[in-house]
């Protein structure tokens, strides 16, 4: 189900899709090995601006990059967002749902240098599945697309 973005804080999942091989750098994580599939990239916000903000500026490309994010943004699509507005912080929870999944492959460091995660980016060669993750991740999820 569609639903518009909220100023409120929340945590999210961003659903990106890869066409292509590609190599970058990724500020001083070091050298990333993008392939084709997609990824799934968790975050939270709850500063100014809350989960509207944040999922919007990581629609953006060609902005100043200040996390890992932005890196990968610069060879991905977003395609869609699953989001929870709850006040638990769920990000640690959501990434290690994911760690935890054969599924999923985890890109080691990514977006974790502030927490003890393995990573908050994981690869799948297949369209992950809402339903799945809104049930493992033990919150109530909704899905956006722009």
């Amino acid at each position: 189900m569609d639903f518009s973005l909220r100023s409120d804080p929340g945590t999210y999942a961003l659903i990106l899709k890869s066409e292509t091989y590609a190599s970058m750098q990724v500020g001083r994580l070091g050298e990333l090995e993008l392939r084709p599939g997609y990824y799934i990239y968790i975050g939270s916000a709850f500063g100014s601006g809350g989960v509207k903000a944040r999922v919007e500026r990581h629609w953006q490309v060609g902005k100043r990059k200040h996390w890992h994010i932005d890196y990968l943004r610069e060879h991905v699509t977003p395609i869609k967002a699953w989001i929870s507005y709850e006040a638990d912080h769920l990000e640690h929870l959501w990434a290690q749902t994911l760690y935890d999944t054969s599924e999923f492959s985890p890109i080691q460091g990514f977006g974790c240098s502030d927490c003890k995660c393995f990573s908050h980016l994981f690869h799948t060669s297949t369209n992950p599945d809402f339903d799945s993750f809104a049930h493992a991740g033990g919150s109530r999820v909704q899905a956006w697309e722009s």
